[in-house]
């Protein structure tokens, strides 16, 4: 069997206020073949946000224009946990994801500086969803206001959202990992503001890369194979980098080991024939967690 893919980008994303290199950066690895067709890995650490999406964008026109079809993975929630769009009061005009990606993509405004408004955002969603300060939590004290505290809120059955999708409940029961809440700003883990920020420059990407499709949302969880992709040059995917367990080189950080292992990973997935099943989602999921996977939350590729 042929590969899937020719090409296996995979983003290490940040929410930092100002240019950062190193470690807690924007990491980007790209596994790609070289003049001889032999796969070479090289990182790639932008200091801003712009910065990365540029380089993605010119990074993935160019394998494409070369004729390969690209795996590009983001390590940040690609979707929100069922309800959230309803939570919002938006409509069914669209599907739910897409009608969150269509809200942040508005919202959010980058900056050459790397400056943005992400806890005044999640506070106005606060409002939005609650009129409190809830589900979005973690700020410093000069962010926090009326809908925006420091500590997690309360969680629970009567609450409008849940703390975690299934993606991240099933990580958990698994052992395998212990993944953040979308909906944490701050501290240790807080993929929250890296979501917030993360999401609009999917969405720019697929509106500026012909043949794009963002997995599990415009593709769906099914067994991934050639037929399913005779139209597709670029599959987005939601990555979960600790899948792999790493010990970073010597001058590696290790979010750069990270990217470089799950990179490969995937690559030797796929030339065992075996990457396309991953694509499925994991065993056992029922036909109303699969609709929620689909159209709102999301799910990690290789759970």
């Amino acid at each position: 069997m042929a590969r899937l893919f020719d090409a296996y980008i995979m983003v290490d994303w940040s929410a930092a206020a100002k240019p950062v290199t190193g470690a807690n950066s924007i990491w980007v690895g790209i596994l790609a073949k070289d003049a001889r067709l032999k796969f070479q890995f090289r990182a790639v650490n932008p200091d801003t946000r712009l910065k990365a999406r540029t380089f993605i964008h010119d990074m993935v026109t160019k394998l494409v224009k070369r004729g390969d079809k690209v795996l590009l993975g983001f390590d940040f929630s690609l979707g929100f946990p069922m309800g959230t769009a309803d939570a919002m009061g938006f409509g069914d005009d669209v599907a739910p994801w897409q009608a969150m990606s269509e809200y942040l993509s508005g919202k959010v405004r980058e900056r050459d500086d790397n400056s943005n408004a992400r806890f005044a955002i999640a506070a106005g969603m606060n409002y939005a969803m609650s009129k409190g300060p809830f589900p979005f939590w973690g700020a410093p004290a000069k962010d926090q206001v009326n809908t925006l505290e420091g500590k997690r809120p309360a969680f629970g059955d009567d609450r409008p959202v849940s703390e975690f999708r299934l993606a991240e409940r099933s990580l958990k029961d698994r052992g395998l990992g212990q993944p953040k809440s979308c909906w944490q700003l701050a501290y240790q883990g807080s993929v929250g503001s890296q979501t917030l920020l993360g999401i609009p420059h999917v969405s720019w990407l697929m509106n500026e890369i012909p043949n794009t499709k963002l997995w599990p949302f415009e593709l769906p969880l099914a067994p991934l194979d050639e037929d399913a992709l005779a139209d597709v040059d670029v599959v987005i995917a939601e990555i979960y980098p600790s899948l792999k367990t790493v010990k970073p080189a010597s001058g590696q950080v290790l979010d750069e080991a990270q990217v470089d292992a799950i990179a490969r990973h995937y690559c030797d997935l796929d030339g065992k024939d075996r990457l396309g099943a991953l694509f499925s989602g994991a065993e056992g999921l029922s036909a109303a967690e699969k609709s929620q996977i689909e159209r709102e939350e999301g799910w990690i590729l290789g759970i």
